[in-house]
């Protein structure tokens, strides 16, 4: 009978020190909590000085583009027009080109923007030579360069291929960008280059 009310007792005192500790610990404030995730969520999705930086690459643009399909061979070069334009509320521009690649014709869509979660401008890039897509990302360089790491599969192997881009502006109406990715052997050489020149 001692051996039984001692473990009554023993109960009581754990649920009562359960109830306690319990009781001592803070009330949760949903309303609060609610409110702080909102605020995140809308300070996360507003358009910054970030997203404003990209404004210069905004309008048409006459390209040239020289490609190179191995080291030390001669370029193909065609002519296109690429519309860059803001979408979905200044988050993201929109770019659609429109040109030849390889002598057949070509177009692709391709978006870019900036995270304000990963503090990394980010973009996609998907065209009619492909049924996959390229992400990017970088953080955005100085007025005069930037330099992203873009990712893709491998066609032949299905394993994921990283290149580097870099973005050169030349003025306000002319920039130029690079791909540098990696030849058969692994070694990296400028694969493609494009001029941008503000269509006047």
């Amino acid at each position: 009978m001692r051996k039984i009310y001692s473990t009554a007792m023993v109960l009581v005192l754990l649920v009562g020190g359960a109830v306690s500790v319990a009781n001592a610990q803070p009330k949760r404030d949903k309303a609060a909590e609610q409110k702080a995730m909102m605020d995140a969520m809308m300070k996360a999705g507003t358009p910054g000085d970030n997203h404003k930086r990209l404004d210069g690459m905004v309008g048409t643009w006459d390209t040239k583009v020289k490609m190179w399909m191995e080291p030390g061979a001669a370029p193909m070069e065609s002519t296109g027009k690429a519309v860059n334009e803001w979408v979905l509320g200044g988050r993201w521009l929109q770019q659609k080109f429109d040109g030849t690649m390889m002598g057949a014709p070509f177009s692709g869509i391709g978006y870019t923007g900036y995270d304000n979660i990963r503090k990394s401008y980010v973009g996609t890039w998907m065209d009619s030579m492909s049924t996959g897509f390229m992400t990017s990302s970088g953080t955005g360089g100085d007025a005069k360069s930037w330099n992203f790491t873009a990712m893709s599969l491998d066609p032949m192997s299905g394993e994921p291929v990283s290149c580097e881009e870099k973005i050169s502006w030349i003025d306000k109406d002319k920039h130029v960008f690079e791909m540098t990715c990696p030849d058969m052997d692994g070694n990296m050489y400028k694969m493609m280059e494009i001029t941008y020149s503000r269509k006047k």
